[in-house]
């Protein structure tokens, strides 16, 4: 813990935590800082001015990443006859029914995302408790409650992300890894923003992103200067 907390201290070392750095900038002092043994996952922070108990206020949906996010997912899809085989050859790591249900009903999880047919949905549904509290459980606004299994698996192993704002109004995403060129990075980091901001609910009212910041898994936060990303 000592050897983490001094490379954390060293890593904020020359930086301005009041500063508001251009993307590109902002991406470059991410990279230099993400000297970890592992290859840090690059993080987006968004504040939003959005109060998610309220119905109308909720942010929710999934941003493809144009360039990937580097991170291996492991997608399971509730699917029976023809659907099934479709997700199979899609490339879903897990596929199936009542077998299916039964291994996550007992709290069974080896996977990262969760696709479902909506004829199968009743099933899913039974498994609230288990997937709820994970965020696993398939939505069709983010596209994984669908008969179009294949394009829904080769969106999650390529790179789509979902997101949801949390209580205190933040939305948050591992957006890349710190071994990715900067510009991959950057076009990421714009992709999020964007999805994000088209994901504005009816009932935002005044300043709907208030802040973003972007950071690696063990390196400090930067507050990004929202202009150097808009458009």
């Amino acid at each position: 813990m000592a050897k983490i907390a001094k490379r954390i201290e060293k890593n904020k070392q020359g930086l301005d935590r009041s500063r508001f750095y251009s993307l590109d900038e902002a991406v470059k002092l991410v990279k230099e800082k993400a000297n970890a043994k592992f290859d840090e996952t690059i993080e987006i922070a968004m504040n939003l001015g959005v109060d998610p108990r309220h119905a109308d206020q909720m942010v929710r949906g999934v941003c493809a990443l144009p360039n990937g996010s580097g991170r291996t997912v492991r997608v399971a899809v509730f699917a029976k006859g023809p659907k099934a085989d479709e997700a199979k050859a899609a490339g879903a790591d897990i596929v199936g029914e009542n077998d299916l249900f039964e291994t996550v009903n007992k709290g069974e999880i080896n996977f990262d995302r969760l696709i479902a047919t909506p004829d199968l949905m009743g099933l899913v549904g039974r498994l609230g408790k288990v997937l709820g509290p994970r965020g696993l459980m398939p939505n069709p606004k983010v596209g994984t409650v669908t008969m179009d299994v294949t394009a829904a698996v080769k969106a999650a192993k390529g790179g789509a992300v979902e997101f949801r704002v949390e209580k205190t109004g933040i939305v948050q995403a591992g957006i890349g890894k710190a071994s990715f060129p900067a510009d991959k990075i950057a076009g990421n980091v714009k992709a999020f923003v964007d999805a994000v901001n088209k994901a504005k609910p009816a009932g935002a009212k005044g300043t709907y992103v208030k802040k973003v910041s972007l950071s690696s898994t063990m390196g400090p936060g930067l507050k990004l200067d929202p202009a150097s990303f808009a458009g």
